[in-house]
């Protein structure tokens, strides 16, 4: 069922049309959330120092996708209203009313919180005009051994056209006076991308890289009189366009998309904001930019170059080590043995994933009586084992089947660097269907057991196979050798690798196909529940909630009486709490030292609780345009358990972020952090899964 903005059914209509809030400024909100973390004097300062650069980097992140979305399609003429109800222009204005706030709050949290606590700490962030005497020499000394010889001065004249800016990149913008003509002329110095973001001028006092080059300026440009100097940044529109339908080999038309993504127009300008008047007009008018894309923030920018500042090796100010458990799947124990018991289920980080997950493929990989290996790759880090062991499968002779999603947005690259490396180990690389990005988390271990029957082992799960995220990244996972679903992942990836058109499954939902209408059935189903007087209860955690069907479909239940928890970490367009609409629904978020990222779906059924764990946001693009899926847990241990996470996360005690009904967010600062508290008790599973 393929539902877009502003298209609902009869019954839907007679919602209120107001009952949707809006996704971009949900998602700015949640961004609001980081920076909340930042700002948060009880945690750990250089993790909030890391909460500043997230913040910068996810508003990049958003300007070249959502913003950048929004302008091409007003450009192009098809924009329609949103479903909460906006023309686009108006939300466009909006969003930049929104993001001009935060971007402000931002800078104001570095420079009245940060900088003066890191001061204490003995850890300076400084400008030139701060340093001492000594320091200054020495980084004039720097600059000319590292950083002038990879600097190119261009200067716009009639000869030399203004020069492209790179998205991303931090730039000087100069004004110079040639003293015999006394002509004045523009230009572009940029900041080189692979130095430090901050330099240090001695040890633990930093300056920002281009402070260091403005000063310096006189060498670039000799003979010449420096009238004024601005740093600026420009952010590109980055999302990639491949027309599937025509192109003769997706793997090439990809990477010459990439080499175009970094021409896309010009969304967004950031500049000090001491720029003056005529060096700003100059810059809008070559880049094309009206006022609403300008953003004057006080210096420095670029603050997600703060990672580095965050990485600098002070443990005391540092969230404690944290070393995930093995109970789950201790080393003395066979995997294949274990799985034949009893399901287990995982639950990152505090779970290990190298003990569980790469444990699963690594076995599999150097056990003779493995004949295949199948798996999905969305994302994964440079050295992944997972990788190393799907080429040693290979190499040995099994057969290994890899569908890799080159299109997983901003790791395209790196994905056509591994497609192109397991193709030359000679595993079967496939990249699923035109049109659908393969996003759903599985792998399959096809075993010959020592009675001669094949047995298959399975992994789904709700996160990447990306061992360095899986440290950060809060997901779940199912091994299990359950006949019924081994029968449904490899009917699964055979409808990936081949093509057949059965998509009726025993124990999964997926997505475009089932996945939205299972949710919507069994959502209705506790609303009947509830009207019979029978025990009902949903409750949803996701990553994003906005699809207008499914939060219908909720409001609905709501109507009837249904409780509803909702736990979301970024976007939520429903409205929670409103009379007469959805009265019994809350909507928490909660934020922490790891990324909430996990996607569970519970429903009460009359006293016989149905859990679905897996890798679907509730958003369109997952339940229309991906490959997603859900599996039910069956083992009734594994099922308290994850309902026991939504009533931790529920309770009145717990840290969280509360929503209410016109869409702002209320810090509820209670006595539990979930994460904390889990970290404490990670090693309750025994390996009998009790």
């Amino acid at each position: 069922m393929s539902v877009e903005a502003g298209h609902f059914s009869e019954i839907e209509d007679q919602l209120p049309e107001d009952r949707f809030l809006d996704r971009e400024e949900s998602w700015l909100r949640f961004n609001e959330r980081v920076l909340d973390l930042a700002g948060d004097p009880t945690l750990p300062l250089l993790e909030r120092v890391r909460f500043l650069s997230i913040f910068a980097s996810n508003l990049d992140e958003f300007f070249m996708v959502r913003v950048a979305g929004l302008a091409r399609r007003m450009a192009t003429g098809i924009a329609l209203q949103t479903a909460s109800g906006q023309q686009p222009r108006e939300l466009l204005a909006r969003t930049s009313e929104v993001a001009h706030e935060l971007m402000l709050q931002h800078a104001a949290v570095f420079r009245d919180d940060i900088l003066p606590a890191l001061a204490k700490e003995r850890i300076e962030i400084l400008r030139w005009d701060e340093l001492a005497d000594t320091e200054k020499e020495e980084l004039n000394r720097l600059f000319r051994r590292r950083v002038y010889p990879v600097l190119t001065p261009l200067v716009v004249d009639p000869a030399h056209p203004f020069p492209y800016i790179s998205g991303l990149s931090l730039n000087l913008a100069v004004l110079v006076r040639d003293p015999e003509t006394e002509e004045t002329l523009f230009a572009r110095v940029k900041v080189p991308p692979l130095l430090p973001r901050f330099l240090e001028a001695s040890p633990s006092r930093f300056v920002p890289l281009e402070d260091v080059i403005a000063e310096n300026l006189p060498q670039l440009f000799t003979g010449t009189e420096i009238i004024e100097h601005h740093a600026f940044r420009v952010t590109r529109n980055q999302d990639l366009e491949v027309d599937e339908d025509i192109a003769e080999n997706l793997l090439q038309a990809l990477e010459r998309e990439l080499l175009r993504r970094r021409f896309g127009p010009v969304v967004r300008i950031e500049v000090e904001e001491s720029i003056s008047p005529e060096v700003l007009d100059l810059l809008m008018t070559e880049l094309g930019l009206d006022e609403g894309a300008v953003y004057r923030v006080p210096g420095p920018l670029d603050l997600g170059g703060l990672s580095a500042i965050a990485d600098l090796d002070r443990s005391e100010l540092k969230y404690p080590p944290f070393v995930p458990s093995e109970a789950a799947l201790p080393h003395d124990v066979n995997i294949f043995a274990t799985l034949r018991d009893h399901d287990v289920l995982v639950h990152h980080p505090y779970d290990s994933f190298t003990t569980s997950v790469e444990r699963l493929i690594e076995d599999a990989a150097a056990d003779p009586q493995v004949l295949a290996i199948k798996q999905t790759l969305y994302r994964t880090s440079g050295d992944s084992p997972i990788i190393d062991a799907l080429i040693d499968a290979a190499e040995a002779g099994k057969q290994v089947v890899v569908v890799v999603e080159i299109k997983a947005r901003f790791d395209e690259r790196a994905n056509i660097t591994w497609a192109r490396k397991l193709e030359q180990a000679g595993c079967h690389v496939v990249y699923g269907f035109v049109g659908l990005k393969t996003h759903c988390k599985l792998a399959l271990v096809v075993r010959e057991e020592n009675d001669g029957s094949l047995r298959r082992y399975c992994h789904i799960g709700t996160g990447n196979y990306n061992p360095k995220t899986a440290r950060i990244y809060e997901d779940y996972g199912l091994l299990t050798a359950d006949a019924q679903v081994g029968e449904d992942v490899t009917d699964l990836f055979n409808h990936l690798t081949g093509y057949t058109r059965d998509t009726e499954y025993h124990r999964l939902l997926v997505a475009p196909d089932s996945l939205r209408g299972g949710l919507v059935s069994r959502i209705d189903r506790e609303t009947e529940n509830h009207r019979q007087g029978r025990s009902s209860h949903i409750r949803f955690k996701c990553n994003s909630l906005v699809d207008e069907v499914i939060i219908d479909a909720l409001y609905r239940a709501s109507q009837a009486g249904v409780p509803v928890d909702v736990w979301v970490r970024g976007i939520c367009a429903l409205r929670p709490g409103v009379t007469g609409l959805s009265e019994t629904i809350q909507v928490r978020s909660i934020l922490g030292r790891f990324l909430e990222h996990s996607r569970i779906y519970a429903f009460e059924n009359d006293g016989d609780p149905e859990v679905w764990i897996g890798s679907a946001d509730l958003m369109h693009r997952n339940l229309d345009r991906r490959v997603e899926t859900l599996v039910r847990v069956r083992d009734q241990g594994h099922c308290a358990d994850l309902i026991g996470r939504f009533d931790l996360a529920m309770g009145m005690d717990t840290q969280c972020w509360l929503l209410g009904a016109e869409g702002r967010w209320t810090r509820h600062d209670g006595s539990v952090h979930i994460q904390t508290h889990l970290m404490r008790t990670r090693r309750w599973r025994t390996v009998d899964g009790s």
